[in-house]
């Protein structure tokens, strides 16, 4: 087996996350691998349907997600003990913000969860898949279980 000397934990902030902060914990300390967390708050476009789609609503719901996912991020890395410059809170399309992440710091495992979904759930983007994909390095779906 490789070892690993740079591990990616892509942290989303659900219940059933810390599995997954838990494996990337414990590889990083089987291998003393220098361990960073990314998070990335999806970009979602929030439209008014009754103007055609093409005017988005004027709140400030994308500041207020990144002020509660930059808290929640530097707790993690808070308890995790990672150096602020290990962390990283972007904006965007979770795969391929992981994946630039991933390559921009030579990262050699990815970490995150998966649901392990079929059909139609499959076919709208799984995050898991999509890193899977796209990534250079190696990638670890942990298996989450669906509520």
């Amino acid at each position: 087996m490789k070892n690993y000397d740079h591990i990616l934990l892509a942290a989303d902030f659900f219940n059933e996350n810390q599995v997954v902060i838990n494996k990337a914990k414990s590889l990083a300390d089987k291998y003393q691998a220098r361990l960073s967390i990314v998070h990335v708050v999806d970009s979602i476009p929030i439209t008014d349907a009754g103007y055609g789609g093409d005017i988005p609503f004027d709140l400030d719901l994308t500041a207020e997600l990144m002020a509660i996912a930059k808290k929640k991020l530097l707790a993690l890395a808070e308890e995790l003990t990672i150096n602020s410059s290990d962390t990283w809170l972007e904006i965007g399309s979770p795969k391929t913000e992981i994946v630039r992440i991933a390559n921009e710091t030579q990262v050699d495992l990815i970490v995150l969860g998966s649901h392990g979904r079929h059909g139609i759930a499959l076919l709208l983007g799984s995050t898991a898949n999509g890193v899977l994909h796209h990534a250079q390095c190696d990638v670890l779906a942990v298996r989450l279980q669906d509520n």
